[in-house]
């Protein structure tokens, strides 16, 4: 039962992670229909902004997680007006490459000021609690719980206010949400902003357990991709629980078959549920 329930808390910190990439990903999707591979890249630019004002100015890890938050947004904002939102009457295929583009575009700008080395985050959250034996790493418990207090935040933002219905409505009908009056620049604008900041946020929150390099983020929006094909492109729910499922499917897979076919699992979980569900397990779009 104890090595059952450290599995199932290993599965809740990935499936935090996950769900948080997945979301900002999906978020976007709504937006420009169009897969947008640059959010690896953002994630790892998150983390290496966290690393610097770490490292080089001194700041300690919540400060640094807000700069990196606030330079990512902007940096994804950056993005959509100079690539994205010129390409707006474009095939979806025009997006795609531009993406990919701008990938390269900052995972080599990353490895010319940082180098190709990989680099230790240090966390002041690096106890271990114990309890009824179940050893339970501090930053793990801080994932867990922040990873799921900004998703109830933003199911928080975009139900209960104005802003997040018009970014609800900017998914599900861009022209008609701009014939009733809805500027739809400036929800794109916001849409990838937040879509920074829960990238920067989930980078931070797992660099400490993990590594800081530039090429970190291909793994990660791989199986984001997987987890918002799976829960349902474009829906936020989905997304989420996509991120759970696979996030638990690698823990308790790595934990009983092998840690070498961990990473396997989530396409080979993806394959499966699509060949019962080929749309999704959520397929109505953003709600």
């Amino acid at each position: 039962m104890e090595l059952i329930l450290q599995q199932f808390l290993n599965g809740l910190t990935l499936g935090g992670v996950y769900s948080l990439v997945a979301l900002g990903l999906t978020l976007v999707y709504g937006i420009l229909h169009v897969p947008n591979f640059a959010h690896g890249a953002f994630y790892m630019a998150g983390a290496f902004v966290a690393f610097s004002l770490m490292s080089s100015l001194g700041l300690n890890y919540w400060l640094a997680m807000a700069g990196a938050a606030v330079a990512v947004a902007l940096l994804a904002v950056i993005a959509d007006r100079l690539v994205f939102h010129p390409l707006r009457n474009s095939p979806g295929l025009h997006h795609m490459i531009a993406a990919i583009g701008i990938l390269l575009f900052l995972e080599s700008s990353a490895q010319a000021i940082w180098g190709a080395d990989f680099h230790r985050m240090q966390t002041p959250y690096s106890g271990i609690l114990e309890f009824a034996g179940l050893i339970m790493p501090q930053q793990r418990l801080l994932i867990v719980v922040a990873a799921f207090a900004l998703m109830v935040l933003l199911h928080l933002f975009l139900h209960k206010t104005t802003t997040g219905a018009t970014i609800i409505a900017m998914a599900q009908n861009r022209d008609g949400a701009a014939l009733v009056g809805i500027d739809a620049n400036r929800v794109a604008m916001l849409t990838f902003a937040i879509s920074g900041v829960l990238a920067a946020v989930a980078a931070t929150l797992y660099a400490p357990i993990n590594l800081v390099y530039p090429a970190m983020g291909h793994l990660v929006i791989t199986k984001a991709f997987v987890i918002i094909v799976l829960g349902g492109m474009g829906s936020v729910g989905g997304a989420i629980v996509g991120g759970l499922i696979i996030g638990f499917a690698e823990a308790f897979g790595g934990f009983y078959l092998s840690t070498d076919y961990k990473d396997i699992i989530a396409f080979a979980l993806l394959v499966v549920i699509l060949s019962v569900r080929p749309q999704g397990l959520f397929s109505k779009g953003v709600r």
